[in-house]
């Protein structure tokens, strides 16, 4: 709650963006699916710092994937994610949901 309060209170300014550092961390399921949502019908540019790569599928258009402070990666997000070779080579794994549509097409 505070930080949705937070949050409003930074909207209020009319920013042209935002940035969210892992907004999604410490969120039961609800809060997360409530934010999920906040973020998608947010009409200001949003920059999101995250590990919750669920929720870059879910709200992002485009991903910098990140490794020791280089751009290892830029595009949309299902495409640089659902890369196996790049995502094991910097030590992350394809998000669930990807893993699930690509084997049950």
């Amino acid at each position: 709650q505070k930080c949705m309060v937070a949050i409003a209170g930074v909207l209020a300014m009319s920013p042209s963006l935002v940035l969210y550092d892992e907004p999604s961390a410490n969120l039961d399921l609800r809060s997360r699916r409530r934010l999920i949502s906040f973020l998608k019908g947010s009409k200001e540019t949003i920059l999101i710092s995250s590990h919750d790569l669920e929720l870059i599928l879910e709200v992002c258009d485009r991903v910098l994937l990140l490794d020791e402070g280089q751009i290892i990666a830029d595009g949309p997000p299902q495409q640089v994610m659902a890369n196996q070779q790049l995502m094991e080579a910097h030590g992350l794994e394809k998000p669930h949901s990807i893993v699930s549509v690509i084997s049950n097409p």
